[in-house]
């Protein structure tokens, strides 16, 4: 009888995207603050050469080790993503652009490997703040080595909660008088990896993220003990026939019910 292959581990799994990722920063940071060429794609976003030189490096070094999987880019399309594979990447190869164009450093390299719709495997390598945020499956998040948790609650007196300031009318006022809006964080991926460690309570997602801004921060959340969700309380899946997403919420516990019903109740998003 033919011998069935192992599916690597999602610790293994990560440790390939994390030694990929600590490269892939390297590459961007060549780049950073030296005005890199800079042109618009469609839908007036930004993509630099930064991005390019590390898609095209990630794309490489994640196929090459592991050429049966597919891949999802922000930056290359690429026919692997309409073919059904056990296991796929979701790469974005920076995200912040606008941010790293900018000089200011809250941007990164995110890594995600997507299997049955959900991430195994996911690193968030931040090489100008020294930060590595990271995550697999059933393993716990960590940041530089050091395990994450979301904040907890019951200790709060005011929400730190990431969202458009003009949108803080919108909010109840039994609610937004418990809130304090963070400032924007260009980074959606960043921004989810800043609830994972606690350092804000929740965030509001407006429609049009995508699989490559969420998949590796889906997971790590997830590992910290929050979750990301559809304004229908859904998880997210990757990989389907669009990789664009509606109005997500961010959030652990009961404030992420709590939040979820603001959607419900305002016209947030």
């Amino acid at each position: 009888m033919p011998e069935v292959e192992t599916p690597v581990t999602p610790e293994a799994e990560l440790a390939l995207i994390r030694a990929v990722a600590q490269e892939a920063g390297r590459i961007a940071m060549r780049f950073f603050g030296r005005d890199p060429e800079v042109w618009m794609k469609e839908g007036q976003s930004p993509v630099s050469e930064a991005d390019m030189a590390v898609d095209a490096f990630l794309k490489d070094a994640l196929l090459t080790a592991r050429p049966d999987y597919g891949w999802i880019s922000e930056e290359t399309v690429d026919e692997r993503a309409a073919i059904v594979r056990r296991r796929f990447f979701v790469v974005d190869p920076i995200d912040g652009t606008r941010a790293f164009i900018a000089g200011k450093d809250v941007w990164c390299v995110s890594i995600g490997i997507v299997e049955n719709d959900r991430p195994l495997a996911g690193v968030l390598d931040c090489p100008a703040r020294g930060e590595v945020v990271e995550a697999s499956l059933g393993t716990g998040a960590r940041q530089n080595g050091r395990d994450i948790k979301v904040v907890d609650l019951a200790s709060q007196d005011r929400l730190k909660i990431a969202m458009a300031r003009s949108a803080l009318a919108l909010l109840p006022e039994d609610f937004r008088s418990r809130v304090e809006p963070y400032p924007y964080v260009p980074s959606l991926a960043y921004r989810i990896a800043m609830v994972a460690r606690g350092e804000i309570a929740g965030t509001f997602v407006r429609p049009n993220s995508h699989d490559w801004d969420l998949a590796a921060a889906d997971l790590i959340l997830a590992e910290a003990g929050g979750e990301v969700v559809t304004a229908d309380a859904e998880r997210l899946r990757y990989g389907g026939p669009t990789h664009k997403h509606g109005t997500l919420v961010a959030a652990s516990g009961p404030l992420l019910d709590e939040m979820l019903g603001v959607v419900a109740q305002t016209a947030f998003g």
